[in-house]
């Protein structure tokens, strides 16, 4: 049972409740902002990121010949590493610090960070400022990794150029005092550099080698390096391919997806079409845990009272939006 059902007096695209009013929230979709007309800023290249992202990729490939002779330890260990590292992305710098879209207690939270610098996706206050101007101006030139652009600039392009000129405007436009008055987000944000490098890297090679005599070679090239890269690339399909590909059920007006193979690899992120109608519901998607391994644990951090306050989006809210703008595609998968 959730805590919340939202019916409060905001309003969203079409019409539809929100939980606090459209001008208080962050993450709606703003109408009135427009492209700024003629010829668009020409892109710049980082190379720096380019050499780094082609290195690890490469990491990563050589990681994959690796796990043969890997223990069935480090293969349980790595799949730990890729839980723990994603669910530090999705239920805490996504639906916890992004979307506000539950309460969680000072040791969830401190856990969370955590995880979060094992995923190495740039710290808490970056990750949801960045997010909440991808929601507000979705699929424009202020979004950062604007899906309109093709699926190679939503994946992993945006992250090797310049961003343009109205992710950075609307950016700093962004109201942000729950982020800062969060001592746990900004803890981490100071000491972001120090907690990947023991996170991200140290504590997954180190472990194997210490516990059951795992190489440090082969620590750091599967639990780390391909860990890593898979979890990066299951976040990043959240942005290309659950913006491409699937079925609309909620909102044609959008290009967001329900996509089942993002769902499964990014524990739960696939309910892209519901995600961004309802960006407030903490379960991300219709059908609870379903498919969903984020709300699942969200819900066992509820039962523990670690947790609080779950913000969630009524039925009847639901069927009325889906009747109304929805593809009348079936809502009982995920595409």
């Amino acid at each position: 049972m959730t805590d919340t059902e939202i019916e409060g007096p905001g309003r969203h695209r079409n019409g539809d409740v929100l939980a606090e009013s459209a001008t208080k929230r962050d993450d709606v979709f703003d109408e009135t902002y427009k492209e700024k007309e003629g010829p668009k800023p020409s892109m710049r290249i980082v190379w720096k990121n380019i050499i780094l992202m082609t290195l690890l990729h490469i990491g990563a490939v050589y990681g994959i010949s690796l796990v043969p002779s890997a223990h069935v330890l480090t293969w349980a260990w790595s799949v730990f590493c890729f839980l723990t590292s994603a669910l530090g992305v999705t239920a805490g710098a996504h639906r916890l610090w992004s979307h506000r879209s539950y309460k969680a207690s000072l040791p969830l939270r401190i856990f969370l960070a955590t995880a979060n610098s094992m995923a190495f996706q740039n710290d808490i206050f970056e990750w949801a400022r960045d997010h909440r101007v991808h929601h507000k101006f979705s699929e424009t030139d202020a979004d950062p990794h604007n899906a309109v652009r093709g699926f190679f600039f939503a994946h992993i392009g945006w992250l090797l150029v310049r961003k343009h000129p109205d992710v950075i405007e609307k950016g700093k436009k962004l109201e942000l005092s729950d982020l800062k008055a969060d001592k746990v987000v900004m803890f981490q944000r100071k000491y972001y550099k120090m907690s990947v490098v023991l996170m991200c890297f140290s504590i997954p090679m180190f472990v194997p080698w210490c516990l059951w005599g795992e190489s440090l070679w082969l620590g750091y090239f599967v639990p780390g390096l391909l860990r890593y890269t898979l979890v990066l690339n299951a976040t990043w399909l959240v942005n290309s391919a659950a913006h491409m590909w699937g079925n609309r059920p909620y909102d044609t007006n959008i290009n967001p997806r329900e996509n089942k193979f993002v769902t499964l690899s990014a524990i739960g992120e696939g309910f892209h079409n519901y995600h961004h109608t309802f960006p407030y519901d903490y379960a991300s998607s219709e059908f609870g845990c379903k498919l969903n391994l984020t709300t699942c644990f969200i819900d066992l951090m509820c039962f523990l009272g670690l947790a609080k306050d779950r913000k969630r989006v009524s039925p009847e809210i639901v069927l009325a939006r889906a009747q109304r703008t929805g593809d009348g595609s079936t809502r009982n998968r995920s595409g």
